[in-house]
């Protein structure tokens, strides 16, 4: 079992969780509605994600992955925090393929394939190639990793996420020396997405990293959350977590993973520069042209106890990662 130590920058054992009901970045989306639903829960303190039990996943779960989730030990939350609920984690979702509303992800992706799933590894590495999701997984043991995950819709959850590092993934494929980004590219299958059969976004859905931005020992791969396979409206059955970027950098359901020379066109600052940089890092000293970013409600929360709280500069791991930009302008480049 891996012990994670916890750093100065995790969430302290005072902060609670709490939700937002707003939905304005829906205003650049063509189906859009004014506000989001509010929704009503209570804070609830957890000790640990429990051991895996099969009976806790629903749905398709390949079956080597439910035999990797097995082996994995889950003891004592070495951080002691509060994490936000599962059934909150699980139904209020930004994953715009199935839906624009927060709860329309659990609702239309269930039926979701995720066996077979395979992984195209292709650019600027030594190892090209089309990968199962077996042989991607297969040297990797899995650990928690209790984060922070801020939205740029100015909502933060505490999430214990199971995966493993993105550096080791990395590592295997060989980069080159012209490898200076990566880039990650969502599955694109409209007869299973059915927001994908509108035009609300480009499909399919693209993100990327600088490779130093992918090498940090905080960027996770993640296949899980609370000891179990990821929900495919989580992003099954693989997906990316930043925790010191906005969450729409953490793209969901990976198919593709390409190394390159000059920044990918991710989908978001394609769409609307002014609104969404590349970088993307939480950053309360640089608003969204329609909202503040200073402050953000934690979820889960209540119309009459909205939890607002001071937004941490780098979503609150500044030490670990703020010398990645050294010398970089992060008002110009957001």
């Amino acid at each position: 079992m891996l012990i994670h130590e916890r750093s100065a920058s995790e969430p302290l054992s005072s902060e609670l969780t709490s939700e937002t009901v707003y939905q304005q970045r829906r205003d650049l989306l063509k189906a859009a509605g004014l506000f989001g639903t509010a929704a009503f829960f209570s804070p609830v303190l957890l000790a640990a994600p429990a051991a895996y039990s099969p009976a806790a996943d629903r749905g398709n779960v390949p079956r080597y992955l439910r035999d990797k989730l097995r082996l994995r030990k889950a003891g004592n939350n070495p951080t002691g925090e509060p994490l936000t609920p599962f059934d909150v984690v699980s139904t209020y979702n930004n994953f715009y393929e199935f839906g624009l509303d927060k709860s329309d992800p659990a609702a239309n992706a269930q039926a979701m394939r995720l066996e077979p799933w395979s992984v195209r590894i292709d650019g600027e590495c030594r190892k090209p190639g089309t990968y199962t999701l077996e042989d991607v997984l297969k040297p990797h043991a899995l650990e928690d990793r209790i984060y922070r995950f801020r939205c740029v819709e100015a909502w933060s959850m505490v999430v214990p996420w199971l995966g493993f590092s993105l550096a080791d993934l990395v590592r295997r494929f060989e980069p080159t020396s012209k490898a200076r980004f990566i880039e990650f590219t969502t599955l694109q299958d409209p007869q299973q997405m059915p927001g994908q059969r509108t035009r609300n976004l480009r499909w399919p859905y693209v993100e990327g990293l600088r490779m130093d931005e992918a090498m940090h020992p905080l960027a996770l791969m993640a296949v899980g959350v609370y000891g179990r396979s990821l929900p495919p409206q989580n992003g099954a059955p693989l997906r990316l977590v930043v925790p010191w970027k906005y969450g729409f950098k953490s793209i969901k359901s990976i198919v593709r993973i390409r190394f390159t020379e000059t920044a990918p066109q991710t989908t978001w600052a394609t769409m609307a520069p002014e609104e969404y940089g590349f970088f993307a890092n939480v950053n309360p000293a640089v608003d969204h042209p329609r909202w503040t970013q200073a402050r953000e409600r934690r979820l889960p929360a209540t119309l009459f106890n909205p939890n607002w709280r001071d937004t941490l500069p780098f979503n609150g791991y500044a030490s670990e990662v703020a010398g990645l930009y050294r010398g970089l302008n992060l008002k110009r480049y957001f």
